[in-house]
């Protein structure tokens, strides 16, 4: 019998409690998932980083932490935690971001905005370019990245995307590392930032980024909220430098009433939903990762230490 400790909120055990046990029982896993094993018989953790749980040295059997989330900032600096700690990558996930990315870079590049809002009696000729001659950067060839730029890319949209590591992705024009950042920035009538927070991404949209850009850009932030600036990213919006800013991660959430963000009339604000875990396709992939390190496989998606993703 493997045991799996469910280590996260009322909430996430009530969305997991059913549909985890049929997707390890599909795998053909002989499994007893509970938030309550003593932690010494616990095998395998599944966890979210906002979870009680803490402090992992008592669970001294356990072979892997598999998270809930895809993000991994706030728990892979935990000193407690030894053994392999795996990032949430599945399916519905990645469509979910596809989706988000895909309809707001849509929405700003046929400037919907001003004909949604602007139902004032006024006709505003004038065409958007064609998608081919629309330039769209993403930051982070990730899961998620790679993901939206080959859909943008699909869509005929100039799209660049740049990484820490050397990516290919057909029909994306890449770059990587410190040195190349300036130039896709100054290519980017439209930025998508999907970059993990880490030591090295942390604020990397600041004023100097921010002025890379093009005049009048746009930024998504479907990412996370401690990659940008945010009193630098307030004062390019102010003097026009970013045109719009459309964000979905902030440094606190949920963002609070009295934040600039609310109020500046060039910002939207979408509550962390570009993409949410949904229960049936993440609970196959912890099922997957199970089932791999019972039959002594690789596990999939583990986090380097070092990199901190």
């Amino acid at each position: 019998m493997i045991r799996v400790l469910f280590a996260a909120t009322d909430g996430r055990w009530e969305e997991y409690r059913t549909v985890l046990p049929a997707a390890l029982a599909a795998a053909g896993l002989e499994a007893d998932l509970s938030r309550d094993h003593a932690p010494e018989v616990v095998d395998y953790i599944v966890y979210a980083p906002n979870s009680p749980l803490q402090d992992f040295s008592p669970y001294t059997r356990a072979k892997a932490v598999l998270n809930l989330w895809a993000g991994v900032e706030d728990v892979v600096g935990n000193d407690t935690l030894k053994i392999p700690l795996c990032r949430m990558v599945d399916a519905g996930l990645t469509e979910g971001m596809v989706e988000w990315v895909t309809g707001h870079v849509l929405r700003h590049h046929l400037g919907t905005d001003a004909h949604v809002l602007g139902q004032d009696g006024v006709w505003r000729a004038g065409a958007p370019p064609l998608a081919r001659d629309r330039r769209v950067a993403i930051l982070g060839l990730g899961e998620l990245g790679a993901a939206c730029a080959a859909a943008l890319a699909a869509l005929n949209f100039r799209v660049s995307g740049w990484s820490n590591s050397a990516k290919a992705i057909a029909g994306v024009e890449t770059a990587h590392g410190a040195a190349a950042l300036p130039q896709v920035l100054a290519g980017a009538e439209i930025l998508v930032l999907l970059l993990p927070l880490t030591p090295a991404t942390e604020c990397l949209l600041d004023a100097a980024a921010l002025g890379h850009l093009p005049q009048g850009a746009v930024i998504l932030n479907p990412g996370r909220g401690g990659l940008i600036e945010d009193a630098a990213l307030l004062a390019a919006l102010d003097t026009g430098q970013v045109a719009h800013a459309t964000l979905d991660a902030f440094r606190v959430e949920p963002l609070p009433p009295g934040d600039p963000y609310w109020a500046h009339p060039q910002v939207t604000v979408t509550p962390h939903i570009a993409s949410a875990t949904r229960p049936g396709s993440a609970s196959r992939a912890i099922a997957e990762n199970i089932r791999r390190g019972e039959a002594g496989e690789p596990f999939l998606h583990v986090v380097d230490r070092a990199r901190a993703y």
